[in-house]
């Protein structure tokens, strides 16, 4: 019984098809990997209530999806930001999605945890950096490569949100659009969403980063980063996180990304080496609350050699 539950609940056969050969397919995929990584890290963080969730399988793994529930109208809230998601990442705008969280109502600007969702587009498709066993080049991507990828990365989201110690109370999302500008109309903006005017962030106690996994397929990469206070990884040990996981801010990257990649038409070509060890760019401010440290989180684009604004949005409507 418990059998033939898991196969009317089963999402692979949905989002994984046998082959990926058109950017439709892709961007399809992209879009539920990307809805099943929210609800997985919002279900796990305690943001939304049981009854906000439906639960489905991914072979053997069993994840969260989240839904509109009329007796938690913040979900719906959330689920209305996708939509708007979504739209910018089919018309190839989007860049980055930054999912925070914040405890002080009035100041949204200072948060205690954020994800970073990275987006890149391709006409060819990037490629696999292994060697195949029966093959002495680069082996394209397959399907079954991006299956693997989303399965291992959605598994290290379920033992890290599981490990990670607790968010504060009452705490509340909000959300951050950035987009390739050279690409984007200037008055885009997607459905939710209004232009933002306070691109910084603060983030209030010891900041740690998390490469946490990234997905490739023949027309998309998603790369999944996030940032947690350092005293919430106290339970995350060497079986869970290698060093190598560990990032630096986008701010330190800025010059280093810059350096290897290049712009053509909102395609990022090259590849970018991170440091694990945190930047000297990361300013430290004035302690807020509880003595607790501060730092200042800027998402600035890796595209440009000088710091410049960048267009971005937020939603119109906050929790």
């Amino acid at each position: 019984m418990a059998t033939a539950q898991k196969q009317r609940n089963s999402l692979s056969a949905v989002i994984f098809p046998n082959k990926i050969s058109t950017e439709q397919q892709s961007l399809v995929l992209v879009k539920r990997l990307l809805a099943i990584s929210v609800s997985c890290i919002t279900y796990l963080r305690g943001i939304f209530p049981e009854h906000a969730y439906g639960t489905r399988y991914l072979d053997d793994l069993c994840v969260k999806i989240l839904r509109e529930d009329k007796n938690c109208p913040s979900s719906g809230q959330l689920v209305k930001w996708m939509l708007g998601c979504y739209d910018a990442l089919q018309k190839r705008y989007l860049r980055l999605i930054v999912l925070a969280v914040y405890t002080n109502q009035e100041d949204p600007q200072t948060i205690t945890e954020c994800y970073q969702f990275k987006f890149k587009y391709t006409d060819r498709g990037p490629e696999m950096d292994f060697k195949s066993k029966q093959q002495g080049d680069n082996s394209s991507i397959t399907c079954a490569d991006t299956k693997k990828a989303s399965i291992l990365l959605l598994r290290k989201i379920y033992v890290l949100m599981q490990n990670l110690g607790p968010l504060p109370d009452d705490v509340c999302l909000t959300m951050k659009l950035f987009y390739y500008d050279e690409v984007t109309p200037p008055d885009y903006q997607p459905p939710g969403f209004k232009e933002g005017d306070c691109e910084e962030m603060v983030f209030e106690g010891e900041p740690i980063y998390l490469n946490v996994g990234e997905v490739p397929t023949p027309f998309h990469m998603l790369k999944v980063k996030m940032t947690t206070e350092k005293d919430r990884m106290e339970h995350v040990d060497g079986a869970i996180l290698k060093q190598s996981d560990l990032v630096t801010p986008l701010k330190a990257q800025q010059l280093e990304e810059g350096q290897n990649q290049k712009m053509d038409g909102g395609v990022e070509k090259g590849k970018a080496q991170f440091a694990p060890e945190r930047p000297k760019e990361m300013q430290k401010r004035p302690s807020l609350g509880a003595g607790k440290p501060v730092y200042n989180l800027e998402f600035s684009s890796s595209q440009d050699f000088v710091p410049k604004r960048r267009r971005f949005s937020e939603p119109k409507e906050q929790f």
